[in-house]
């Protein structure tokens, strides 16, 4: 079971929405949220941050490296923030934020064709939804590029 959570970045602007996978970390494994405007101004460590297309998640590693030893039995060793993100235990609910006010319009178009011609809806859906992976794969969005 995924818990839902919604931090807002440091300069307030904008939210971003996570999962947190299997109930492993807590809401507060994720120290601080920059979007690409206040991510400009961050001394950035990977040590214990992640960048994703100028959205850098700051990790608290220390809790982190307790609550995934004491639930997994992972080395700490082996517990980075790429561990943490693309294992899906602190990631995005969509592939980067804000993903679903963006579709909204050009879903809501295919969706329409379902009514009058069900096959040909599918044949879009699919159409779409590979043509979008491929678009955020060269934009760089990281959990595309590991879809």
């Amino acid at each position: 079971m995924c818990v839902e959570i919604k931090i807002t970045c440091q300069c307030g602007k904008r939210d971003a929405f996570f999962n947190l996978r299997d109930n492993i970390l807590i809401p507060e494994s994720i120290s601080a949220l920059y979007c690409p405007d206040c991510s400009q101004d961050i001394h950035f460590d990977p040590m214990t941050m992640l960048n994703d297309n100028g959205w850098v998640i700051h990790y608290d590693m220390v809790l982190s490296h307790a609550l995934i030893k004491e639930k997994l039995g992972i080395d700490p060793e082996e517990v980075t923030p790429e561990f943490i993100f693309d294992n899906g235990y602190a990631t995005w609910r969509e592939m980067y934020p804000g993903e679903q006010d963006d579709i909204k319009e050009e879903k809501e178009k295919i969706v329409a064709i379902l009514k009058d011609d069900p096959k040909r809806y599918f044949k879009e859906m699919s159409r779409w939804a590979n043509a979008r992976i491929e678009r955020l794969k060269k934009e760089g969005w990281r959990r595309a590029l590991i879809a």
